[in-house]
């Protein structure tokens, strides 16, 4: 049976390197090779060492692996994984991919120089042994001619988007000659370990995201051109309003490198002949940007230059930058208003003006292309959908787009203007097919070949939207739903706006762990908005702090305390599952349960430094116990040290930038699980609560704790004081830095003396309530509410 257990990179450059990373962030040792270099640097000659030094040859690997450490954002998901890269190079080190099960080749976009490296593979590599390229559009047949038949059968594309750790498309690629059960292995390794959407692609120029991207790009420069747009009009229009990234499509290309853009694009011009030839050619304006290296983001300049404060955007006609400036209309202005990516579009598209006619003349050609591709880039919609989505981050895919803005409507409109609409569409409206997919009892269809077939999902994901529609919802207020998950375990799902925490959700929580202990196994709290969730209801705890209510508040601070110790020692194991921001009240509701099961995409933290409190749910006292039983049983350990770290770590609002690092802070503990594919994380959850179930769970047992007192609070001041007289703290701070450490310390007893939670409870709940009578209080959470951001005051 296949297995990866090692595999080995080859070029180390910014793809290589960030591949290289991946695969050590989900365990897997890994050779990174380059070139050796050709002549010494001067600090080698300074240094006395020779061509012939291992330092020298492994030079060009060693620093691809090194910038792992400096790259933003990060490509390694805790700085220990860099251990399980290990430099080398072409010329010593091609014996070892012996050691290795896949080979993944990520060298130069050279035909020529790609086979001569997998000449040498060939040579070198056991029989077995999967080899990819990560080729961003050469020919993957091409590269496999004149191999091995060993080869052959296990030689593919994998093409992975930059950066590897963030973007979720991987596009296998087989050639005829790819073995079957390679190709299936591939997939199902791309998605459950890997953590990728994996989309089977043919062997076309650029397959498929990045033809459709690229031509979808392309296509909105020729029209910014036409309709005397300028970029950041475009920009303000083509992102977020229409389901696309916040980069749109000007800063979307600085981020990706104009470099980068015009080699793909260029990858098509020369492949494709005609009307389709046409549209890949690179604008000449660009063609001088690339001339002047104004790149984008690593340059410094391209569509955009940041001066001081101010970001400027450019005249592509002058090709001199000069203030920004936004695409307003009464449609842009409407479709605000609207519910949902879908509607928004509808109202868009069809408004008769400017952003209308931008809209409208940039994406009925993009759904016009997808549909003349298919069958020749993919085998059906869902899969060019999908591609498009984890790609480039589309919210909606093309035949999804076309859906939102009906495909009868839009066909009309389109051939109004002289567009060429494919035969295959037209046989589809002809026979009574009117969109490319339907919903019919919870399952998903798309239109193929004259019927609709169901999208097959892997088993394990969850889509909690179609569920609910399936199962229906066993109770539901504003902020939460409980829904059965089946085979004995519920969902506590939040929906309240950022998943915040207030009355309504704390209710939810308390109704569900009464409804889990009555009639299931097991709960999880989880839920697929884009964060889990970034904390208490802050606006309603200023309103209340503002009108004085201090008793509505303290009556809040105890039921979400009280809902919080439920969460902990329910009879029946409670999973929590952290992704995206995690924060502050989202991350007290983690701490408590049984068992966490994260994302491998979690920021989590106590933040509420930030807005001028500290944690009032038990987060201080939960994160200090969570410290505690990470130290090694049986043996002493310093209970200042455990004290110092978790006033640090809540002091500076630490936030972890994984789910691996959220671990390293103790937020999570060795037990807690990490999911690397994001949509597999309700399922992995589940299947933690079936076995914690299984395994015949009893809640833990009511301890006493042990604390620091007065010497342990004395302590910690200390530092709090030494930073304050440094100038790295106000005097707010150091207010709030008294009573977090005196609620950590376990306030006015002797060092080492154990007390109760309930004790711990009283301790967070007045400090909390005391800081909310300050008026810098206030004032932070007042800024945090209109700017997003800290005060620091």
């Amino acid at each position: 049976m296949q297995q990866i257990k090692k595999a080995a990179v080859l070029g180390s450059g910014v793809m290589g390197s960030g591949i290289a990373a991946h695969l050590a962030n989900i365990g897997i040792p890994t050779l990174l090779l380059d070139i050796v270099p050709r002549e010494l640097t001067d600090e080698e000659k300074a240094k006395g060492l020779t061509i012939d030094d291992k330092a020298v040859r492994n030079r060009i690997s060693e620093a691809g692996r090194q910038k792992l450490l400096k790259q933003k954002p990060a490509p390694l998901t805790s700085k220990k994984n860099l251990a399980l890269i290990e430099a080398g190079n072409f010329d010593d080190d091609m014996e070892r991919l012996k050691e290795v099960d896949w080979v993944i080749e990520v060298v130069v976009e050279n035909l020529n120089i790609k086979k001569q490296v997998f000449e040498k593979v060939d040579q070198y590599r056991k029989q077995g042994s999967i080899v990819s390229s990560n080729t961003s559009g050469i020919s993957v047949k091409a590269m496999a001619e004149g191999r091995s038949e060993d080869f052959q059968k296990h030689f593919l594309g994998t093409h992975f988007f930059n950066p590897p750790r963030y973007l979720k498309l991987l596009e296998v690629i087989p050639t005829k000659n790819t073995d079957a059960e390679v190709l299936s292995f591939m997939k199902q390794f791309g998605e459950d370990v890997l953590g990728k959407g994996v989309v089977e692609a043919k062997d076309t120029p650029n397959f498929i995201a990045n033809r459709i991207g690229t031509y979808g790009l392309l296509v909105t420069v020729q029209e910014m051109q036409k309709g005397g747009y300028s970029v950041g009009e475009v920009d303000s229009v083509t992102g977020p309003l229409i389901g696309r990234p916040k980069s749109a499509t000007f800063r979307t290309l600085d981020v990706v490198g104009l470099d980068t853009f015009v080699h793909v694009a260029n990858n098509v011009y020369e492949l494709v002949d005609g009307k389709e030839r046409e549209a890949f050619e690179v604008p000449a304006f660009i063609k001088e940007m690339l001339n002047k290296s104004w790149l984008g983001s690593k340059s410094g300049q391209g569509f955009f230059l940041k001066k001081g404060k101010e970001i400027l955007e450019l005249d592509p006609q002058t090709l001199e930058y000069g203030p920004r400036k936004k695409l307003s209309t009464a449609a842009t202005e409407l479709s605000k208003q609207e519910k949902g990516t879908a509607n928004k579009m509808k109202a868009l598209v069809y408004a008769d003006d400017r952003a209308g006619k931008l809209l409208w003349n940039i994406l009925s050609p993009v759904l016009i292309y997808s549909a003349e591709l298919l069958g020749t880039i993919a085998d059906d919609v869902a899969a060019i959908d999908k591609a498009m989505k984890w790609g480039f981050g589309w919210e909606l895919g093309p035949f999804e787009t076309w859906d939102a803005i009906g495909v009868e409507k839009s066909v009309k409109k389109m051939e109004e203007s002289g567009g060429e609409i494919p035969s295959w569409i037209h046989e589809m409206l002809e026979k009574g097919f009117t969109s490319f997919y339907k919903e019919e009892e919870g399952n998903l269809y798309f239109y193929h070949n004259g019927e609709y077939k169901l999208v097959e999902e892997n088993p394990k994901v969850i889509n909690l939207k179609r569920l609910k529609q399936q199962k229906g919802v066993i109770k539901k207020n504003s902020g939460a739903s409980l829904v059965d998950l089946g085979d004995g375990v519920a969902l506590l799902e939040f929906h309240s706006k950022s998943n915040a925490i207030g009355l309504d959700i704390i209710q939810m929580i308390n109704f569900s762990i009464d409804e889990v202990e009555k009639n299931f196994n097991g709960l999880v709290i989880g839920n697929q908005g884009k964060n889990f969730s970034v904390g208490a209801n802050l606006a309603m705890i200023l309103m209340e702090a503002q009108d004085d209510n201090i008793y509505e508040l303290d009556m809040v601070v105890r039921h979400f305390q009280q809902a919080m110790m439920k969460i902990k020692y329910s009879s029946k194991p409670v999973v929590s599952t952290p992704f995206g921001m995690t924060l502050g009240g989202g991350t007290e509701v983690c701490l408590p349960s049984a068992h966490i099961q994260a994302s491998s995409e979690t920021y989590m933290g106590l933040v509420e430094v930030g807005v001028g409190l500290i944690p009032g749910g038990g987060g201080n006292k939960e994160l200090y116990i969570k410290h505690l039983e990470s130290m090694p049983k049986g043996v002493e350990f310093d209970l200042q040290k455990v004290a110092n770290k978790v006033f640090e770590s809540i002091a500076m609002a630490k936030v972890s930038t994984s789910g691996e690092e959220a671990r390293d802070n103790n937020f999570l503990n060795f037990a807690d699980g990490i999911s690397v594919n994001g949509d597999h994380l309700l399922y992995d959850a589940k299947q933690a609560v079936l076995t914690l179930h299984e395994k015949g769970y009893k809640p833990p047992i009511r301890k006493k704790v042990p604390v620091t007192g007065e010497t342990g609070y004395a302590t910690l001041l200390l530092g709090a004081k030494a930073m304050m007289y440094s100038g790295y703290i106000s005097e707010h701070d150091m207010k709030i830095a008294k009573k977090l450490a005196y609620v950590i310390a376990g306030g006015k007893v002797p060092f080492g003396t154990e007390v109760d939670e309930q004790y711990l409870l009283e301790l967070e709940r007045e400090a909390f309530l005391s800081l909310l009578a300050e008026p810098k209080t206030l004032q932070r959470m007042q800024h945090m509410l209109v700017k997003g951001k800290p005060l620091r005051n």
